[in-house]
């Protein structure tokens, strides 16, 4: 008997702890939706009110584009100096790092041998001449036969070649500078016996230099001939100046990027061929719209844009140009005049009211 009233004392506990759950529960219910109430419409379109948001008007502003890359400064001429002839160095007529003349003698090759087979091809060249304009003179009085002239006219062609040859062998023992420039360090002294795969010294023409570099693929219509360009090197402060002169007719499918060549007069000898440099092409100004980075939304689609009309939010989809680190060119998608809202972007959804509480008159608009 004392068991069951046990039970049953625990059962109706049971049910009191049960309702009073249910009361605080729906107590707790109707607090959530009285506040929800007295809270108002949210951003994006919720039922209390308009939400308040900043903007700016777009309007047209002048943008310069600039292409940004890495190059190498080239000497205009850069040639390896050796010898196309074998033989023993007699003389070496330059200074290391030094300037020096075009057709300027740099190193002597001796030539005594070759100065005696030129000897011999002279001497055979005047007797063939000598018989040739004998044999003529007795042709032409008919004291001689047609063969006997051609003969005579032929042995005089072979010994003048063989004397040109000589003689073009003889000038090759003195190794001339091919143009003005500066040679560097020599690889061989007096005495030394080349060949012609025998490095001697090197030459460059430095004044101007080059300055070779590539462009991303989708520039490759905009970069021409006369662009101007602004580079530095490294170790020095100054920032050098340059024109484009030449452009690669194909892009490179490797890099997929398009080849570029500019030139620099370096009339100071500042640039030192081989040197690395930062390169930034100047593309001319155009007037574009711009509106500020923060205000572009990343969407699947691409970008897109909120935009104030009519006391509402319109979403518009746009497409992006060029990026500087606050601005961000629009190539299609808003038009000057456009409101662009500039605040709360990511609370807002197409189609909710909106306030402009106020204007910002920096980053690609005006009030």
């Amino acid at each position: 008997m004392k068991l069951a009233t046990g039970r049953t004392s625990l059962i109706v506990a049971a049910i009191i702890i049960g309702a009073l759950v249910v009361i605080k529960v729906g107590l707790l219910k109707g607090d959530v939706k009285h506040n929800g109430r007295a809270g108002g419409g949210g951003a994006g379109g919720g039922g209390g009110g308009p939400t308040s948001v900043r903007a700016i008007v777009l309007n047209s502003q002048p943008m310069t584009d600039r292409i940004t890359a890495v190059g190498t400064v080239l000497a205009n001429e850069d040639v390896d100096i050796r010898s196309e002839i074998s033989g023993r160095i007699e003389a070496i007529s330059f200074a290391e790092g030094a300037r020096v003349r075009k057709g300027q003698v740099l190193v002597k090759i001796a030539d005594d041998e070759l100065r005696a087979e030129t000897a011999r091809a002279e001497s055979r060249l005047a007797i063939a001449q000598s018989e040739a304009d004998r044999q003529k003179q007795l042709f032409e009085q008919n004291l001689s036969s047609q063969r006997e002239y051609d003969t005579a006219m032929n042995a005089f062609n072979v010994a003048k070649a063989e004397a040109a040859l000589v003689r073009a062998q003889l000038n090759k023992t003195e190794i001339r500078a091919p143009f003005e420039g500066k040679v560097g360090l020599r690889f061989v002294s007096a005495g030394s016996y080349v060949s012609p795969t025998t490095p001697i010294t090197s030459i460059q023409d430095d004044t101007p230099v080059k300055l070779d570099f590539s462009v991303p693929e989708r520039y490759a219509a905009r970069v021409k001939a006369g662009d101007k360009i602004r580079f530095t090197v490294q170790g020095s402060s100054r920032d050098f100046e340059g024109d484009i002169y030449a452009v690669e007719p194909s892009i490179d499918t490797a890099t997929r990027t398009l080849r570029v060549r500019a030139t620099n007069p370096n009339a100071d000898g500042a640039l030192v061929p081989g040197a690395f440099a930062d390169v930034e092409i100047v593309m001319g100004e155009r007037d574009t719209v711009s509106i500020p980075a923060f205000a572009l939304i990343p969407d699947l689609k691409g970008h897109r844009v909120f935009v104030y009309s009519g006391g509402k939010a319109e979403s518009r989809v746009v497409e992006i140009g060029t990026r500087t680190d606050e601005l961000v060119e629009i190539v299609e998608g808003v038009s000057p005049g456009d409101t662009l809202i500039t605040s709360a972007i990511l609370q807002l959804k197409p189609g909710a009211p909106v306030t402009v509480s106020d204007f910002d008159t920096t980053g690609g608009g005006s009030r």
